[in-house]
């Protein structure tokens, strides 16, 4: 087994999910940015235009001996509403949506068989898209860990 693997999410706003991995007994590291779209070294000025097709992601670092892929999918369902289509709460635009950037084929299937499960829990459709990682370009320094200097817990505080 590999000594460390990596995950990459998007739910929203990538503060408070990025607090949330963070926090994780396995998690190695988290770093807040900007995965999927077809803009080179965007900034958040950019990302928040609604043209890069970037979505707000938080990469993780993480032991897959001391926590599963799988496990970090359930924490991936819970710290969003994955049925709400390019937004979260009061945050609305294509970079807030929700998505898993898997890295191989045993991520993608794992990640399949979540979204599959998860649905039971809503009626309304789940809009997670599921694709492969593309680049991931690292957010402005003030973004990282950006609750924790801040000293909140979340978002809503």
């Amino acid at each position: 087994m590999k000594k460390k693997e990596i995950a990459m999410f998007g739910a929203g706003c990538f503060w408070g999910v990025e607090e949330t991995f963070r926090k994780l007994p396995g998690v190695i590291k988290t770093e807040s940015g900007y995965a999927g779209g077809d803009y080179k070294n965007p900034s958040y000025r950019d990302v928040c235009t609604d043209l890069t097709g970037h979505a707000e992601v938080v990469r993780i670092e993480f032991d897959p001996k001391k926590i599963s892929y799988e496990e970090l999918l359930k924490v991936f369902w819970d710290v969003h509403n994955p049925t709400q289509l390019n937004r979260q709460g009061p945050d609305i635009g294509n970079q807030y949506r929700s998505v898993i950037f898997y890295f191989d084929n045993e991520q993608k299937k794992k990640a399949k068989e979540s979204m599959k499960k998860e649905q039971k829990e809503y009626k309304e459709k789940i809009v997670t898209e599921i694709v492969h990682e593309s680049k991931f370009y690292k957010a402005e320094e003030y973004h990282q860990r950006y609750l924790m200097k801040q000293g909140l817990e979340s978002c809503s505080v």
